[in-house]
Formats: C-alpha cells, sequence, structure tokens
C-alpha cells in the first residue's frame, strides 16, 4: 500500500464531507485499519459528529497548523476501535492570517506529519476533513496529501464546480505536490427515483470513467440524524441505507489501495 493521507474535499458545502469522513473512516477502522481522522474545517463539524463537544476539544487543529503543538499532543481517541481524531473549532479561522507571511504556509501540516515520530507512523491511514472553500487551510491539506476523494452531491451544477476542482488539485500536483492524484469521486444524496440523479452518474461516469467508485450514498434520514447524536451513522443505526452504503464504498476504497479487507 502506498497511500494512506487523503483529503475530503469539495469547494461547495452540503454536499457530504463530513459525513462521508465519519462514516468512511469508521467503516475503515471496523476492517482493523487505524485511523486518524483530521478536522479542517473551522466550523467543527467532524468533531461534533464523533461526540467531541467545544469543551472538550483542547488542543486541535489549530495548534498543529500554527507549530504550537505537535501532532501526537492533539490527538483524542474516540470511543470507536482504532479510530482518533484531532479536533477544530473557530480558532481555525485565524491561521490564514497568521500564516500570510510564512514563505512556507502552504506546506505546514505536511512539515509537521513527516517530522512527528508517532504521527503517521502509528495509523494506516489519515483522512483530511476539508472546509467549504479552496483556501490556505484547504491547500494545506491537499499538500500533504497523497489522494484526493470528492464527495460530489447528484444535482444540476455537479460538473461544473468538479471542473474547478479537478484543475486546483492538477496545480498543486504539477507544482507542491507532485505526490497528489485523484482518488475517486463519490456521488452523494443519490436518489435512484430521481431523472436528474441518474443523469448527473450518466455524465460524471462519461467524464471521468473508473475514477468514480461504484459505491453511491443515498438520501438517507439515519445519515442526517447521527450527528446531532454525537455518534457515526455506522454506529447510530448501522443496518438503515446510509450505513450499508458507506461499509460498501469503505470495502471498495480500500481494495483500490491494495488494503486487504478483513
Amino acid at each position: 500500500m502506498s497511500k494512506k493521507i487523503f483529503s475530503i474535499i469539495n469547494q461547495k458545502g452540503g454536499v457530504g464531507k463530513t459525513t462521508t469522513t465519519v462514516n468512511l473512516g469508521t467503516a475503515m477502522a471496523a476492517c482493523d485499519a487505524r485511523v486518524l481522522l483530521i478536522d479542517m474545517d473551522p466550523q467543527g463539524n467532524l468533531s461534533t459528529g464523533l461526540g467531541v463537544s467545544p469543551a472538550k476539544r483542547g488542543f486541535g487543529t489549530y495548534d498543529v497548523l500554527s507549530s504550537r503543538k505537535k501532532l501526537q499532543d492533539c490527538v483524542i481517541k474516540t470511543e470507536i476501535p482504532n479510530l482518533d481524531v484531532i479536533t477544530a473549532n473557530e480558532n481555525l479561522l485565524g491561521v490564514e492570517i497568521e500564516l500570510s507571511a510564512d514563505e512556507d504556509r502552504a506546506i505546514k501540516l505536511r512539515e509537521t506529519l513527516r517530522s512527528t515520530t508517532s504521527g503517521q507512523k502509528n495509523y494506516d491511514f489519515i483522512l483530511l476533513d476539508c472546509p467549504p472553500a479552496l483556501n490556505i487551510i484547504t491547500l494545506n491539506a491537499l499538500a500533504a496529501s497523497d489522494g484526493a476523494i470528492v464527495p460530489l452531491q447528484a444535482e444540476f451544477y455537479a460538473l461544473e464546480g468538479l471542473s474547478q476542482l479537478l484543475k486546483t488539485i492538477d496545480g498543486i500536483s504539477s507544482t507542491i505536490n507532485d505526490r497528489l492524484k485523484l482518488s475517486g469521486v463519490i456521488l452523494t444524496m443519490f436518489d435512484k427515483r430521481n431523472n436528474l440523479s441518474l443523469q448527473v452518474e450518466e455524465d460524471v461516469r462519461a467524464y471521468l470513467g473508473e475514477s468514480v467508485f461504484t459505491t453511491k450514498i443515498p438520501r438517507n434520514i439515519r445519515l442526517s440524524e447521527a450527528p446531532s447524536h454525537g455518534i457515526p451513522a455506522l454506529i447510530y443505526d448501522h443496518k438503515c441505507a446510509g450505513s450499508e452504503a458507506y461499509i460498501s464504498l469503505a470495502r471498495e476504497f480500500l481494495n483500490r489501495v491494495n488494503w486487504e479487507v478483513k
């Protein structure tokens, strides 16, 4: 297995990035992979979805990017075996200003991951939940990643936004991170009864071929309910259609990166 750090990214909000990070990470952990989730969004939705309240977050992504703390000092173990998290809060908003004069501002996370002795080595996979913006935080995530996973809502403007994002990934790959590749596109909020969803799927698969995961994530109320309980949907209701889809996605993803699914 050559790839282990992945950005979950889309500059559009509300497409299922955090839901995908939480539930894909949980499903991978259930397959005995050691997984670290890093919340890169100042809104901290990933942290909330894993039951870590703002009062319990302590050191987090802000401290890592601003070099105040080492990666291992910010890790919080979740109640899910094999799954750890580094949380985020509104402090992360200040990173853009703090790093503006730093020549290495785009590679802070990469350097931290490379330099820490117990960072990458403790984990089989690190998933970065990016904010819905192409800013310095997202740039740090992509500069540190081996691959980008793009959740794509099956809607009318899907391909338009995807084209811009792919150009960004190519640009970073050709400048500051030649390891970065598109690892796959996930169709989310998919409604097979909706002709538009079916048309978007057809167009995206024609455009990107095998880069699009076979597994589609359906619209599912249990996926929406789980974050309010502070647990992944796979724990909240492992038999719902959304959970079953993320289990299937995890297996497909792990097979793609040559991880032996147990």
